[in-house]
């Protein structure tokens, strides 16, 4: 392994430690024992969840290839999988706010533990169906948990500022820490134990159980409108409703599928990118060097979310630009230097300045998702969250599987392009979700200042 890596990740850990040791006041929020009590156990479980996630990400491929299968077949159980969490995910996002958020949730562990059980088969429909599964759960993932803690955190009347340190610390584990671990804990049960490539499936299933466990005995229940009993059809009217009448959460939705879209294309070019001439790249750390990103930018979002500002609209706008700029570093290197006309060998110099571009779009997404999540619970009405939140998947899985469908048929300075543009777009939208929110925020401003008047003027008037 060439030094670079190793240069990369240590200094990468060097200003995450630094970082995390060197907040200040400012940057720290002074909060009650009952709601650190209620963070810790929700982080415990939310790490368990994503445990049990990311312990199946690095042998899936790996695994259906050792069963026989060819790209093509691997490449529709991966569109299967989208294609379920696009097609049901709605669904479940409704009986998540109807049926109960705890319940979904314990049903999101039951759904990923089936799903990890079929990859003991080597069936192709059995396969099949643990995708489906676990396109299922992927959509309780992302919209039921998130749904519980708004809702629970407003139900015990903790200060909404409060929220920001649970997702951010949420993201910085669950999505980094956790995220290390998790796939050099599943090499270890694959490589050099040598239980083979089930074996992480079967230890996400265990972890996932545990999770299931803890929610199970300690958490309560919540709904997103108890007071009506309304059907699906009713719920999918409310949310579609909405998010037309409402400009901030239209654009909210538009934002994150785009965001998202060239977030997970990006997951199926970057090594391609990285090994366009047949360069041996080690997977394993460069993964977890993108996970080690994805922990900076998540601690850089704790300490913008812990002040009053900028807030949080603005400074998504920069970071959508500077997200747009490094996918279009694969285009520009490959525009600035000649490929070598050697096959092999290690990474090359455009390679080093792709991989850095790379790091920093992965600490872009690490202060996406606790942002995102911020102004999520800010914008999306409590009644139908879990639902509105599986709407704006919709285009996401569409987009994804539209692009693994045709993943062969566009040059990959195309991809990263189109990802670019998108990011872009994003940046340009949440410009305008500033505009509206500050506009907004201006209204009701005015409102409270003329209903003060009023009362002030109505013993004049007696």
């Amino acid at each position: 392994m060439e030094l670079f890596y190793y240069l990369l990740f240590g200094g990468l850990s060097v200003v995450v430690a630094l970082l995390e040791l060197s907040k200040t006041g400012k940057d720290r929020v002074a909060t009650s024992a009952s709601f650190n009590s209620f963070k810790n156990n929700y982080l415990v479980v939310y790490s368990l969840m994503m445990a049990g996630d990311w312990l199946q990400g690095p042998y899936v491929y790996f695994l259906y290839s050792q069963y026989g299968f060819d790209k093509g077949d691997i490449g529709r159980l991966f569109i299967a999988g989208f294609g379920s969490s696009m097609l049901f995910g709605t669904i479940v996002g409704s009986l998540a706010d109807k049926q109960g958020r705890k319940r979904a949730c314990v049903t999101y562990c039951i759904t990923y533990i089936l799903s990890c059980i079929t990859k003991h088969s080597p069936q192709y429909k059995v396969l099949m169906l643990g995708r489906i599964l676990g396109g299922i759960a992927t959509s309780l993932l992302f919209s039921a948990f998130e749904s519980w803690l708004v809702a629970e955190h407003n139900k015990r009347d903790f200060d909404p500022q409060w929220l920001s340190l649970t997702f951010s610390k949420a993201i910085f584990l669950g999505n980094g820490l956790v995220a290390i671990v998790a796939g050099l804990f599943a090499n270890v049960l694959a490589d050099n134990l040598g239980f083979g490539p089930v074996a992480p499936f079967d230890a996400a299933a265990c972890f996932l159980a545990i999770g299931m466990a803890i929610i199970l005995s300690s958490w309560s229940e919540n709904y997103g409108d108890p007071s009506d009993n309304k059907d699906l059809i009713t719920q999918f009217k409310v949310a579609a409703v909405a998010i037309a009448s409402d400009e901030k959460i239209a654009l909210l939705g538009a934002i994150q599928s785009l965001f998202e879209g060239s977030m997970y294309t990006f997951v199926f070019l970057w090594t391609p990118a990285l090994s366009s001439n047949d360069e041996e790249i080690p997977h394993g750390f460069i993964f977890a060097t993108f996970m080690l990103s994805s922990m900076l930018g998540s601690s850089i979002a704790s300490r913008l979310l812990a002040r009053s500002m900028p807030k949080v609209e603005s400074y998504m706008q920069i970071v959508f630009g500077i997200s747009a700029f490094t996918l279009l570093l694969p285009i520009i290197t490959n525009s600035l230097i000649s490929p070598s006309g050697i096959k092999g060998g290690g990474i090359s110099f455009a390679g080093c300045v792709q991989l850095f571009g790379f790091c920093t779009f992965e600490a872009c997404v690490g202060i996406f998702w606790p942002s995102i999540m911020k102004m999520r619970s800010q914008y999306i009405p409590e009644e139908a969250r879990s639902t509105i939140m599986n709407f704006f998947r919709i285009p996401l899985n569409i987009f994804v599987c539209v692009v693994l469908y045709n993943v062969n048929a566009f040059p990959i300075s195309i991809m990263f392009g189109m990802c670019s543009i998108f990011l872009f777009m994003a940046s340009v939208l949440q410009r305008r979700l500033m505009v509206a929110a500050e506009s907004y925020r201006s209204k009701s401003q005015d409102r409270t200042a003329m209903k003060e008047r009023d009362t002030e003027a109505e013993p004049l008037n007696i």
